[in-house]
């Protein structure tokens, strides 16, 4: 069946974030310092999934079913198993000792200016290697936060770093999911959306080493003395693992099992019992996040069934056929991704959902295909990393026990990234001049 676009269809999440939103305002200005879990998340999408299935019902949809396959979307589910295992891999270890003995190993050695420029270099470079935002936060976030705690640093800054270092090395990477999706839809090579990419990315990374090499006051970390350096093996397993190649969740898999084996030798308290305990812990801490992305999954596929997405598509295209130049074609790229990934949090399923019409913005105002497919990778991945209900803000909370919204304004990368890309937009245009002159 046709999809009608209609902008009726976008009401649910609106009213989802404006009830989650609305409440922690609310809540923090009566004085509540933890105002935004007054009214957690999976309790405030209950209302928008109500609607949505009343909407997508009136416009002759299959609504329940629509929801479940929704729900059960593959991507969907790997997301909750990667939440699941990494806050199991994060409890495990910070039981058993890990975090002091990456401290003692020499992370503390470091110059308290470097913290945490190194964390984000770090994080950029696995994700850089491993191609996904969501694996690197799940084996950098445990380390930063015993970094954190130990050098006295502000644990919202210090997993911002890692969230820009993550978002740095997806966005750039050539096996991630979302540069192969953009490049495919724009018709050009992941090779030529790296190198137009990078353009963009570098500056915007150089800005955030510089900025966070004086953000902070860190004192020299201070390492427990009975740390046994032995407990740092699981944590690089994890990481060579990933570099590597291997799936992220045979990564944490592998790493949780060794975690639990090194807590077993280096510790005659720590046995089966306390390593079954601990993994239940981390299911625990995820356990909001875990059905969260869950009803976020089922209420993106109302939205989009409903025609929700087919509306905002149309709209976005009819404003650029109305102009014309390249720099409008590149600003209505950049909207037609930000908003699509607003309203799916989903940086792939944004590209894949968006990408035709992009292409079609791009052949309208000779915009070429690399720099469309850099845009549109840019945008979908820069707006996830700063989305409160996204996955990586989500991950990144919940294993650092912070509000989402306190982690938004500390992921520099990821507002420098949208800044430079503005002003690469608004850099005057020769291209036209010089194919007159060639001519």
């Amino acid at each position: 069946m046709e999809v009608r676009p209609r902008a009726v269809a976008l009401t649910p999440l609106l009213a989802f974030l404006a009830l989650f939103f609305g409440a922690g305002l609310y809540f923090t200005s009566q004085g509540d310092a933890m105002g935004f879990y007054q009214l957690h998340a999976p309790v405030a999408i209950l209302p928008a999934l109500a609607l949505g299935l009343w909407i997508a019902h009136r416009q002759g949809v299959k609504a329940v079913d629509t929801l479940l396959e929704g729900i059960g979307d593959s991507n969907i589910i790997l997301m909750c198993l990667i939440f699941l295992l990494a806050g199991a891999f994060a409890m495990v270890t910070k039981q058993i000792g890990a975090v002091d003995a990456v401290v003692a190993l020499g992370v503390g050695a470091l110059p308290p200016a470097l913290i945490l420029p190194g964390m984000f270099l770090i994080a950029g470079f696995l994700s850089l290697a491993i191609g996904t935002s969501m694996g690197t936060i799940a084996a950098v976030a445990p380390i930063a936060l015993g970094i954190s705690d130990a050098s006295g640093l502000d644990r919202a800054l210090v997993i911002g770093a890692v969230i820009g270092g993550a978002t740095f090395g997806d966005n750039l990477s050539v096996i991630s999911d979302t540069a192969i999706a953009a490049a495919r839809t724009q018709g050009c090579s992941v090779r030529e959306k790296f190198r137009e990419n990078l353009k963009i990315a570098l500056p915007a990374a150089l800005l955030t080493v510089l900025v966070l090499a004086f953000a902070g006051e860190a004192s020299p970390a201070q390492a427990e003395q009975t740390a046994s350096p032995w407990l740092v093996l699981p944590y690089v397993l994890v990481l060579v693992l990933a570099v590597i190649g291997l799936d992220v969740l045979l990564v944490l898999s592998i790493g949780l099992v060794v975690a639990g084996v090194f807590g077993y030798a280096t510790s005659s308290d720590y046995g089966i019992a306390a390593f079954s305990t601990d993994i239940y812990a981390g299911f625990e801490s995820v356990v909001e996040i875990t059905l969260l992305a869950l009803f976020i999954g089922g209420l993106g596929a109302l939205i989009k069934a409903s025609g929700g997405l087919a509306w905002l598509a149309r709209t976005i295209s009819r404003i650029a056929r109305g102009s014309d130049g390249r720099r409008t074609g590149e600003w209505s790229i950049a909207a037609l991704a930000s908003v699509t990934d607003v309203f799916t949090a989903n940086n792939t399923v944004a590209i894949l959902i968006s990408g035709s019409v992009a292409r079609d913005i791009a052949e309208r105002h000779d915009v070429p295909p690399a720099r469309a497919a850099s845009l549109l990778d840019i945008f979908v991945c820069s707006v996830q990393s700063l989305l409160p209900y996204g996955a990586q803000i989500l991950l990144a909370a919940s294993l650092a026990g912070l509000s989402p919204l306190a982690l938004v304004g500390k992921a520099h990368y990821c507002w420098f990234l949208v800044a430079v890309t503005i002003a690469f937009m608004l850099w005057p245009h020769r291209r036209k001049a010089s194919v007159a002159a060639g001519a």
